[in-house]
């Protein structure tokens, strides 16, 4: 923002070093994420590509790795750009965001946290200090995908998704976009479609369709509306076939 001179402020305050705010934890059936773990630890972390492989895989795509080195998980989601990876993830893994702030502590999911472009839950005087990631357990896989001008530009659109199968049938599917709206979209319709169907017959191409039908980007320099529909669609189709390999890899 304030290189792009977009903003000012009269003051910085570099929330860095505090302790609390740099930890990862596992408990309960999820990861806790501090705000200020650097992306590039995401991006080395074997852990974290074990239990929450959505967060994992999405963090290449960020920028470059100069950014990578400096940027971190909470500062992205409460950043809240609409071509970002990491709040398109935050909706699809269901993530519940810790705020705090004079009147304490408050959870918001990710459902609820994000409001327009560059707008989210936080209020001025609050900081968010967590985001706390459900792991998916065995069956399950993921896969993130994104078209942009040049590796590390902004995503003109793309989709973090996740399957599990379960029985030779899909039992569970996120599917997440972004660049195509002010906020990143759940493809709910998309999702309900492919519940229940048998893991070898599952109709990929249609479900990319459905994921972006009713959606109405808007033209910009980089790409037009039906540009991002197009480009939805066929972003949402190649990571739910490299997410379904995953998961029946996993199954099996």
């Amino acid at each position: 923002m304030l290189a792009l001179r977009l903003t000012r402020f009269d003051h910085l305050v570099d929330i860095g070093r505090i302790p609390t705010l740099r930890t990862v934890d596992h408990s309960d059936g999820g990861v806790t994420v501090g705000a200020m773990v650097r992306q590039h630890e995401i991006e080395d972390s074997a852990e974290i590509a074990r239990t929450v492989p959505l967060l994992h895989a999405a963090t290449p795509l960020i920028g470059h790795f100069q950014i990578r080195s400096r940027g971190t998980v909470g500062g992205s989601i409460a950043h809240a750009d609409p071509a970002a990876e990491y709040p398109a993830v935050a909706l699809a893994l269901d993530a519940e965001l810790e705020i705090i702030g004079p009147d304490g502590r408050r959870v918001v999911p990710a459902t609820e946290f994000f409001h327009g472009m560059w707008s989210t839950s936080v209020s001025d005087g609050e900081v968010l200090t967590s985001v706390r990631f459900p792991e998916w357990g065995t069956g399950s896989g993921f896969a993130v995908e994104e078209v942009a001008r040049r590796h590390g530009d902004f995503a003109i659109a793309g989709a973090a998704c996740g399957l599990q199968v379960a029985d030779g049938s899909i039992s569970r599917a996120t599917i997440a976009l972004f660049g195509m709206d002010q906020v990143p979209r759940r493809a709910t319709a998309a999702e309900a479609a492919l519940i229940g169907a048998r893991a070898d017959e599952a109709d990929l191409l249609a479900a990319g369709q459905l994921a972006v039908e009713g959606m109405e980007p808007s033209d910009d320099l980089h790409a037009s509306g039906a540009l991002r529909l197009r480009i939805g669609a066929t972003v949402v189709r190649r990571a739910l076939t490299t997410a379904l390999a995953r998961a029946t890899e996993q199954s099996a």
